[in-house]
């Protein structure tokens, strides 16, 4: 981190704190600076970031043994696929305007082809059955990077489509990099990230 505050508070439940520089554009890159700084000998990183506290820890277990199935994989994150009460709150954020959740789209080998703000693909709702699924999937803001990729990452220069979407990953894509899409179950636990004002008290009334 870059912040005092949270230093502080980092520090005084137990937890090793690396400062980083305040010119970090992303939590990406300073997940990368963050290795660079700890001088961190691993081969898979996990960047958990702080807008995903619901995040439960079977989603990363799954993404590192994802990578360490998949040789081809670079990096891996967690996908799930839209029920119908989720895709109704996403579509609210955006007829109100509001950035809402990110979703994905994906190859047959479940490498992602794009990520995007809007709902993608589009479909007509009203053309699902109400007992099939949603052909529509959630993407979580939690990677898992091979380490030498993570720190390539820091000398690529920001993509087109990432300054339009606002969306990190993109720069991966824009250099042809291999994210595998790990399809998780959330297993009845309700999952929501934080990304407006109004996602606060969703959260909140979570973990209470």
């Amino acid at each position: 981190t870059d912040d005092e505050r949270i230093e502080e508070h980092a520090a005084a439940f137990g937890a090793k704190v690396i400062r980083t520089s305040s010119e970090c554009r992303n939590g990406t890159e300073r997940c990368a600076e963050a290795v660079l700084n700890a001088e961190l000998d691993a081969e898979i990183v996990v960047n958990f970031q702080g807008d995903a506290p619901l995040t439960p820890n079977w989603f990363v277990e799954e993404l590192i043994a994802s990578l360490k199935s998949d040789e081809s994989a670079e990096m891996a994150t967690p996908v799930l696929r839209l029920d119908r009460e989720s895709y109704d709150l996403f579509r609210e954020d955006r007829n109100f305007g509001r950035v809402g959740g990110t979703t994905v789209v994906f190859d047959k080998e479940m490498y992602a082809l794009y990520f995007s703000k809007e709902l993608i693909p589009y479909f007509e709702i009203s053309k699902i059955d109400q007992d099939k699924p949603i052909p529509c999937y959630h993407h979580v803001g939690v990677y898992a990077y091979r380490r030498n990729v993570l720190n390539d990452y820091l000398y690529w220069s920001e993509s087109h489509l990432e300054k339009l979407e606002g969306l990190e990953q993109l720069r991966f894509l824009s250099e042809n990099k291999k994210i595998k899409c790990v399809e998780v179950s959330s297993r009845g636990n309700v999952f929501w990230e934080l990304n407006n004002p109004e996602d606060v008290q969703r959260i909140e009334k979570v973990i209470s």
